[in-house]
């Protein structure tokens, strides 16, 4: 990725200050400070079991990851402890994205510069967002459950809509199906990625509603399980091809999904990159912590660097959708955890 003084370059002496302690002059081997949403989702361990790997191949010295737990006031909590350790760069998935904003000012004028994995702040400047087109994660389940499904009611249990993620993947999901699928009723369950709001959602749901023809789980790594259950209990799990089949659609690609695939419990689902989330949260750290500039455009890895609305830029990275066909492939991370 070329360097040269750029208006990127003036961006992020914005963000660290132009005599920043953690922005370059060597600072690249500062402490680094990781902050997760929360580690109840196999999503979550994957990436948090990856990150040591990936700081070391890297040449980042990492400190032991902090779990938010899935409480925004926490995780602001966590990063002014992280800042108070001296660390010279934040990585940081948020939970809120605009709660995160306080913890981003904190890092800012401690001239600690930040990337952001998975999820992109509402406001707040960081170096860099390492996420993948969640607005795509929406219309590749839409596709894939309305080809299945034609017409009827799909139930779609959604993610916390004070993410920009859960907002990205309903608003494209609902846009999708009323302009291609105009004869398929959505139900909604605003679950906020948490298990046991999904299944007593869908247990309402389904109780009031035993005609369901698909769901659409925004987050298999804590959907998945309570959503299996639920059915099973209903009778209702029935196999891809089998009369009565439920088509269920999910995000995150981990080895439960994929398992859940090749048994025909599962359709399909997206696998979201939580190793290249590890990867390039440890590089772009680096980068940002040595002044290194980033631009807009395609990258060497298959993915683009675009500028989001409120200026910060995102590496958008691949997320595939896995079915029977290529549930086996052996580049998907959930094949190899």
């Amino acid at each position: 990725m070329p360097h040269r003084l750029t208006t990127a370059t003036a961006a992020l002496l914005l963000l660290c200050g132009p005599a920043a302690a953690g922005c370059g002059g060597g600072a690249e081997s500062g402490k680094v400070g990781v902050v997760l949403p929360l580690l109840t989702s196999p999503f979550w361990e994957a990436y948090n079991d990856d990150i040591p790997k990936q700081a070391a191949k890297a040449g980042v010295r990492v400190l032991p990851t902090v779990n938010s737990d899935n409480d925004p006031s926490k995780q602001i909590t966590d990063i002014d402890n992280l800042l108070a350790q001296e660390i010279k760069g934040l990585v940081v998935s948020p939970i809120d994205s605009a709660a995160i904003g306080p913890g981003l000012s904190a890092a800012r004028r401690a001239h600690v510069p930040v990337v952001a994995v998975d999820v992109a702040p509402d406001r707040g400047r960081v170096a860099i967002v390492v996420r993948a087109d969640n607005r795509a994660y929406g219309v590749k389940a839409c596709r894939s459950l309305g080809r299945a499904v034609r017409r009827g009611t799909v139930v779609q249990i959604e993610g916390d809509l004070a993410s920009v993620n859960g907002r990205d993947r309903t608003a494209a999901f609902d846009g999708c199906m009323a302009r291609h699928y105009p004869d398929i009723k959505i139900l909604n369950i605003p679950a906020g990625w948490q298990a046991e709001k999904a299944a007593a959602g869908l247990e309402a749901l389904y109780s009031a509603h035993p005609g369901i023809k698909g769901i659409y789980l925004q987050a298999g790594g804590v959907y998945l399980a309570p959503t299996l259950r639920t059915l099973q209990r209903h009778r209702a799990l029935v196999p891809v091809g089998r009369r009565g089949h439920i088509a269920i659609v999910s995000n995150d690609g981990i080895p439960q999904e994929l398992d859940a695939i090749r048994k025909g419990l599962i359709d399909a689902t997206v696998s979201q990159p939580a190793d290249l989330y590890a990867v390039y949260a440890m590089r772009y750290i680096k980068q940002a912590m040595a002044g290194k500039p980033f631009e807009t455009g395609p990258t060497g890895h298959g993915s683009t660097i675009v500028r989001l609305h409120g200026g910060n830029l995102e590496d958008q990275l691949p997320a595939p959708l896995v079915t029977r066909a290529n549930v086996d492939d052996r580049s998907l991370w959930g094949n190899r955890v």
